[in-house]
């Protein structure tokens, strides 16, 4: 019985991990084909056939591409956007998650309370918009940062991992002579880089992709992020027309389906390079404000 049922457990084991490669497979096969025909030469991609590898590499997409000042201060803006705004957003959400914690806080409850209401319910866009414009922050790169600086659910979850660290380090802290500061910045944070990289990496992809608030608050082309960029070039019928105010010359040797595709991956990279290196503390973050055992 126990043989029997050790290799029903191997044959479930082996369809279920070959079930998950066919789906991990099926998801990055996009990426790999629009990769494969950024890479590809006009007459291979008028001929069709590309699957996963072209036959002959051309890289005149990607030169034309990162030759545009259109394209390239787009790119400029969406790292702003995600370096200043994820900067923000962990500031904010660690400073108010921080005195949270403390159950002596003053008016705490009330506070959580009002938190927990904004996940279930929400100003609207026509307020959120109202107040962007009266603050005076639309067509600027605040008005990209400053509307979600804070998310209600990674409060949360950041206050309640601080409230997992042991009182006692707390109070040698205090013995030795630190502040809320002080402990805050020598303590806290270092005890906590799982959760500070999960919510970097959840922060940082949300400001890198975002592209509802730069289209409902900027309406100046040199301030468009890369995903209004792309919006304009995919949706717009021409590719001239959007990357040729800045000097564009698309020759008759390429296509605009191959620049698009090179912008795509182009505007994918970076937070593809980041990923690695926050991919130790994600795997521990991801499991913050789970049941332990």
């Amino acid at each position: 019985m126990n043989s029997r049922a050790t290799w029903t457990d191997r044959i479930a084991d082996a369809a279920i991990a070959l079930v998950l490669i066919a789906l991990a497979l099926s998801s990055l096969f996009p990426f790999v084909y629009i990769l494969a025909t950024s890479l590809s030469p006009m007459e291979q991609v008028l001929r069709g056939g590309i699957i996963l590898w072209p036959e002959r590499f051309s890289f005149d997409a990607y030169s034309t591409i990162l030759g545009n000042t259109n394209f390239v201060r787009s790119l400029y803006i969406t790292a702003v956007t995600t370096i200043g705004g994820t900067f923000v957003n962990l500031a904010l959400t660690t400073f108010m998650a921080y005195p949270l914690s403390k159950k002596t806080l003053p008016g705490r409850e009330t506070v959580l309370l009002l938190v927990t209401i904004t996940i279930l319910f929400s100003g609207g866009m026509i307020p959120t918009y109202i107040v962007v414009n009266k603050l005076g922050l639309l067509d600027s790169v605040w008005s990209l940062i400053l509307p979600g600086a804070i998310s209600a659910f990674n409060l949360i979850i950041l206050k309640n991992f601080f409230q997992g660290i042991p009182s006692e380090l707390e109070e040698a802290g205090k013995i030795d002579g630190c502040r809320t500061f002080g402990l805050l910045f020598r303590i806290v944070l270092p005890l906590s880089m799982p959760a500070l990289a999960t919510f970097t990496l959840f922060y940082a992809v949300g400001n890198w992709n975002q592209f509802f608030n730069a289209v409902l608050y900027i309406t100046k082309p040199e301030l468009w992020t890369v995903q209004v960029f792309l919006r304009q070039m995919i949706f717009q019928g021409s590719t001239q027309d959007v990357m040729g105010q800045s000097g564009f010359s698309g020759g008759q040797d390429i296509l605009p389906v191959t620049i698009q595709m090179a912008a795509i991956v182009v505007s994918t990279l970076p937070i593809l390079v980041v990923y690695p290196f926050l991919q130790k503390h994600f795997a521990k973050g991801v499991l913050l404000g789970s049941v332990k055992g």
